[in-house]
């Protein structure tokens, strides 16, 4: 389990049962698809290290990211109650999982009601998240839009602990920054260099470095929420 101040402790029958539920671990490249959309995954995961994607595609190839996976994470949770995966998860960076055996999701929630409510939770939370992300493609400018972004991965980052306020450093292509916010790859461009420009963040080879969160959160209109102890299964 984590030691990770941003996770709620678990009671030991918890953690006991949560070890007996977990059948190993995975490593992942950077670019391996952990999840592909249109399968049936057998398995579940919780991010242990490592930064990710879920994303959908159309059929001619366009992209559209919907959110981006930390540590703590858990994906494959709709593949426990569908027939087949209705999105794709791929590795951003290299990647620890832990992995669960799909079919014994059921027996948590007859013996660990404590765990279930987690699981539950993971789920409203990624609910939130996409109502956030929807709203902001739907209303935001695409100055906001990108603000956003930023400031929005760069605080789920503090809680991961996958960014730090000394090195906050995303690791976005702007490829990617374009597919997350549904604009054109020389729009993307633009808008970033904006966003350079007025100094609150620099942009890298092959990510970019947060300088100013809280500028980037006021151009966005947008607050984070406050910070509560999550599930960590």
């Amino acid at each position: 389990m984590s030691s990770n101040s941003a996770f709620k402790p678990h009671s030991e029958g918890e953690t006991k049962f949560i070890s007996s539920f977990k059948s190993g671990e995975l490593n992942c490249e950077p670019g391996m698809t952990v999840i592909a959309e249109g399968t049936h995954s057998p398995h579940l995961y919780t991010i242990l290290e490592g930064w990710g994607f879920r994303y959908k595609t159309l059929e001619d190839g366009r992209r559209q990211i919907l959110n981006y996976v930390m540590p703590g994470d858990m994906i494959g949770l709709q593949g426990a109650i569908l027939e087949h995966m209705d999105h794709s998860v791929d590795a951003l960076t290299a990647m620890r999982l832990c992995v669960f055996e799909r079919t014994r999701i059921f027996s948590l929630f007859e013996k660990h009601a404590g765990v279930a409510y987690d699981i539950t939770w993971l789920a409203s939370r990624e609910e939130s998240i996409l109502d956030s992300h929807l709203l902001s493609v739907g209303r935001r400018t695409a100055l906001e839009r990108a603000a956003y972004l930023m400031a929005f991965l760069y605080h789920r980052g503090l809680r991961a602990s996958v960014v730090s306020e000394r090195r906050a450093y995303l690791p976005l292509t702007q490829i990617m920054v374009a597919d997350t916010l549904g604009l054109s790859l020389v729009h993307t461009n633009k808008t970033l260099k904006k966003l350079s420009d007025m100094k609150l963040i620099r942009w890298k080879d092959r990510g970019c470095e947060v300088l100013k969160p809280e500028a980037l959160t006021e151009l966005a209109k947008w607050e984070p929420a406050p910070a509560v102890e999550r599930p960590y299964i």
